[in-house]
């Protein structure tokens, strides 16, 4: 047992999500019964442990019929570490989508996959193909580690770069579920052949003597009742904030020596975004700078924040139990001090650090070994075929014709790596048949540094839309700024469809959060490179609106923004009195004396037809309406 002091906590009752915990063999049951029962979906604590296993039970709201039994689905979600995919388990992905799900792929902002659409019935075989093709479901969810996020440029020349991509690894092993219920459950108790452990990896999951380890377990670091709930982690490089570092439980930084070898880590802890409307006890929370680790002590570092978790992390209210609660309610010298308990000597001082800048890797480039990479920007992940644009069709011509590596990346996009440049021109040739942008210089700025969560219809958290509505909306807030005279300004809008934060709205700029039907939570302020929280500006916000709300505020940008200054940081520096008082007595220019703005709705398809017009002729959608609407009154 840990030699650590109880909790203070341990004299509450834990939540009900505890006791399924405890009851389940390690995870085990009662999925291991469920999934042999001719039903459509399981039960509500089968539902609890099956997110450890790499799924969600879902329901397809547009397919509610009243009476009915709701539209039971099932979300599968991959763990890649770093985003590695590789090419083998792209096309098993691919088929899936088609055979069992809807026939799309969804790149997630943890650089994993997810298949939407899988029936009960199909859930084993999806599982059991995933994992037979170099994959795994295995603590994609639950109350454990997810996947580990790097960097996801492959930069050969670079050796910190694949410090970060060695060390996402390791350490997704290190913390990888070690109970049997997801072999026995989903292949049958067969365990595909997969890359080995590094020795390190293994010795340091076993060293104990400092109360890191629960012995006479299946699962040494986790134990019995796993995590209090779900821990982030990520590794990157000094200056590259690919990953929204800040917006992490734990993140490692690589730091190395001036001829490139690897010294150790600056390790930052105690970031976090979800949160509940109206529950002032919940915030978003950027994480905190801890300490250096030496390249030899990493692993029992990370052993040591993940106990202190653990051991003292709340299990009483779920809605309390990330790591950033407890550094928040703590202080950091004292978990500092709890953190180096476990790692049995004092930690060594945080390293100066450059300042972090976000980049997204697209188009072409040089990997620094003579080979090209390819980023390609897809809109909120979904890759889809879509009339013209056949983007999942040419993922697909792509990997099969050249065997290419996948890197994920944590913006929703994809990298193509280890590219001969003999074959760039073939690859541009698959691109451009199927409709598919590779330079980014030529698409809205805007749309590429975007970022939406699903939300509906299949998320049952989503209090509204987000990734359905994204598209339009920036397409409106386009025109505005172009309306406005601020044709060149561009600015990151992430935005979910419930305050739990899975597109990281509150590092953005321009952040929407769904807080009730068809209606955002606004959060302003946030660092073009995700360096800094967001504040919310507005509780509640009808898409309707948008417009009249935004006006003002980029007018009031346009006026007193210093040289160079961008929106997430003018509204910083403002500060919200200044952007409520000019707001309050700000007054629309009116050339035809209108004093109202008047707004109507349209159908879904005749809005996609008129978006789908203005596409081809290349002219603003308004324009198309206006000209439409001339012609209809005078053929009155």
């Amino acid at each position: 047992m840990v030699k650590s002091a109880p909790s203070p906590l341990a004299s509450r009752k834990p939540s009900k999500v505890e006791g399924i915990k405890e009851n389940s063999n390690f995870l085990r049951e009662p999925v291991a019964t469920e999934i042999l029962e001719d039903t459509t979906h399981f039960s509500e604590d089968a539902i609890q442990l099956l997110k450890f296993h790499g799924s969600y039970q879902q329901d397809n709201r547009d397919n509610r019929v009243k009476g009915q039994e709701k539209d039971y689905q099932f979300m599968l979600r991959t763990k890649n570490p770093g985003g590695f995919v590789p090419p083998q388990l792209y096309l098993a992905l691919d088929k899936l989508a088609d055979e069992y799900g809807n026939h799309t792929l969804r790149a997630t902002t943890r650089q994993g996959f997810q298949v939407h659409g899988i029936l009960k019935k199909n859930l084993k075989t999806a599982i059991a193909t995933i994992f037979k093709n170099l994959g795994s479901t295995l603590g994609a969810c639950g109350d454990v580690n997810r996947n580990v996020m790097a960097p996801p440029v492959p930069l050969k020349n670079r050796p910190d770069y694949q410090y970060a991509w060695e060390y996402a690894q390791n350490i997704a092993d290190l913390l990888s579920p070690q109970t049997g219920a997801y072999y026995e459950i989903w292949l049958d108790g067969e365990k595909a052949i997969s890359a080995e452990e590094h020795p390190d990896v293994k010795a340091a999951r076993q060293r104990n003597g400092t109360g890191t380890i629960i012995h006479d377990t299946e699962e040494p670091i986790y134990g019995t009742h796993y995590m209090p709930r779900k821990f982030k982690i990520c590794v990157t490089v000094p200056g590259d904030n690919s990953v929204d570092l800040y917006s992490q439980d734990l993140t490692l930084v690589v730091i190395t020596n001036k001829k490139g070898e690897l010294q150790g880590f600056n390790i930052f802890a105690g970031g976090g975004l979800g949160r509940t409307h109206g529950k002032e006890e919940t915030f978003a929370r950027i994480a905190d700078p801890i300490c250096f680790v030496a390249k030899a002590d990493v692993y029992d570092l990370v052993k040591a924040v993940v106990a202190t978790q653990r051991d003292y992390g709340d299990r009483t209210d779920r809605r309390h139990a990330r790591l950033k609660y407890l550094i928040n309610d703590w202080g950091v010298d004292k978990f500092r001090a709890q953190v180096e308990e476990y790692f049995g000597k004092p930690v060594e001082p945080f390293k100066t650090l450059p300042k972090f800048k976000y980049q997204d890797f697209l188009g072409w480039e040089e990997q620094g070994d003579g080979n090209l990479f390819l980023g390609i920007s897809i809109d909120n992940g979904r890759v889809k075929d879509e009339g013209s644009f056949q983007l999942k069709t040419a993922l697909r011509e792509i990997v099969e014709q050249f065997n290419l590596p996948i890197r994920l990346t944590p913006n929703q996009n994809l990298i193509f790596c280890d590219i001969a440049p003999d074959n760039k021109q073939a690859i541009q040739e698959i691109l451009d048949i199927r409709g598919v942008v590779a330079d980014p210089g030529k698409i809205e700025p805007l749309t590429r540094f975007a970022m939406a969560c699903p939300a509906l219809p299949t998320c049952g958290l989503a209090i509204t839309e987000s990734e359905r509505a994204i598209p339009g909306i920036l397409e409106r807030i386009r025109a505005l700024l172009d309306k406005l005279g601020l044709q060149k300004q561009h600015f990151v809008v992430r935005m979910t469809g419930c305050p739990n934060g899975c597109a990281r709205p509150y590092m953005a700029e321009l952040g929407f959060v769904g807080s009730a039907p068809e209606s955002y939570q606004v959060w302003l302020g946030g660092s073009p490179d995700q360096t800094r929280l967001a504040k919310a500006y507005t509780e509640k916000l009808h898409h309707d609106e948008i417009e009249s709300f935004l006006e003002p505020i980029f007018v009031f940008f346009k006026k007193t923004r210093q040289s160079r200054e961008g929106f997430g940081d003018f509204c910083d520096r403002v500060g919200f009195e200044a952007i409520r008082e000019f707001t309050s007595t700000y007054e629309p220019p009116t050339p035809n004396g209108s004093k109202s703005r008047h707004r109507v709705s349209l159908r879904e398809d005749v809005y996609l037809q008129i978006k789908e017009a203005a596409e081809k002729q290349d002219r603003p959608m308004t324009e198309l309406v206006h000209e439409a609407l001339d012609k209809y009154f005078q053929g009155l």
